[in-house]
């Protein structure tokens, strides 16, 4: 085996990795990554589905899968050992700390100066409050989370307030972003390896405009500031593919609202004849054709 996917399951994206991998000579296998399994003092150090990830010549992450505190904490130093191990791995550990969470991502955009909306993380419901009252429209979302699940938009100070009651009984954070205006569309930039593949507008009749939330993706040519906005957000979570969500305010202004470690591309493709899977698998195959470091 050459090259390990690690996923939460098999699916549209890990066939396509496949594919691709196939059709550059390259064999390959779909872990769990809820099958991982560490060592020391005895071989295989690292393990997954019962074959060695310390043999292979790179990994694919597709997907981290919830799961608990100790178990996330547990797939990430894994994969931060295959790196020590010299096992390119793609992407990298350090950016799915980054892009996982969405506060990290958020101040990370901010310390780069990349425009990202107003955003507000508590642990109290009167901060939580505080911060509402301030923005007065806000969009709550889970710190941790993809595909718009668990996003809710209040307007209303009642409502905030059981939205966030109800937070509170979970013993989540608060992360509230101030809603920016705009006219039911964004857009998804798909980097790689440094450039952007593909990008595709994202429309809607309500306010969010996830394609697994009933947005309609069309094939969109970025404008060179979008493009290098795009390439600049990437570059700030240090990913080497990831997918960079873009806001055109009615303002004028263009925002980052998330830059995706573990993007799918399933809408994205539709819309371009760029092959993203194969474009992925090139850049592992870049790497993997580096000098491996024991």
């Amino acid at each position: 085996m050459n090259v390990a996917i690690l996923a939460g399951c098999r699916g549209w994206h890990t066939d396509a990795l496949e594919r691709a991998l196939a059709v550059r000579g390259l064999e390959s296998a779909v872990l769990p990554v809820d099958a991982l399994v560490g060592r020391t003092g005895c071989a295989p150090r690292l393990a997954a589905g019962g074959r060695a990830l310390d043999e292979v010549h790179g990994v694919l992450v597709r997907t981290i899968p919830r799961g608990s505190l100790d178990q996330i904490i547990f797939r990430v130093d894994a994969l931060h050992r295959l790196e020590r191990l010299g096992v390119p791995v793609v992407n990298p550990p350090g950016t799915i700390e980054r892009t996982v969470d969405k506060y990290y991502t958020s101040t990370l955009l901010e310390d780069a100066g990349i425009p990202t909306p107003a955003t507000v993380v508590a642990e109290r419901l009167d901060d939580a409050m505080a911060a509402f009252r301030s923005f007065g429209d806000a969009i709550v979302k889970p710190l941790f989370g993809s595909n718009g699940r668990g996003m809710v938009r209040v307007e209303d100070e009642e409502i905030a307030y059981r939205v966030f009651r109800a937070l509170e009984l979970d013993r989540a954070i608060y992360y509230i972003q101030k809603t920016i205006p705009h006219d039911g569309c964004d857009v998804r930039a798909f980097v790689v390896g440094g450039r952007v593949v593909a990008a595709a507008t994202r429309r809607a009749t309500g306010w969010r405009t996830n394609i697994s939330r009933g947005g309609v993706a069309e094939r969109v040519e970025l404008p060179q500031e979008w493009e290098a906005l795009s390439l600049r957000a990437a570059a700030a979570v240090g990913a080497e593919y990831a997918g960079v969500d873009l806001l055109p305010a009615r303002s004028g202004e263009l925002y980052v609202l998330e830059v995706n470690g573990s993007p799918g591309w399933r809408g994205l493709q539709s819309t371009t004849r760029v092959d993203i899977a194969g474009a992925i698998v090139d850049h592992l195959a870049a790497r993997m054709a580096s000098p491996r470091e024991a």
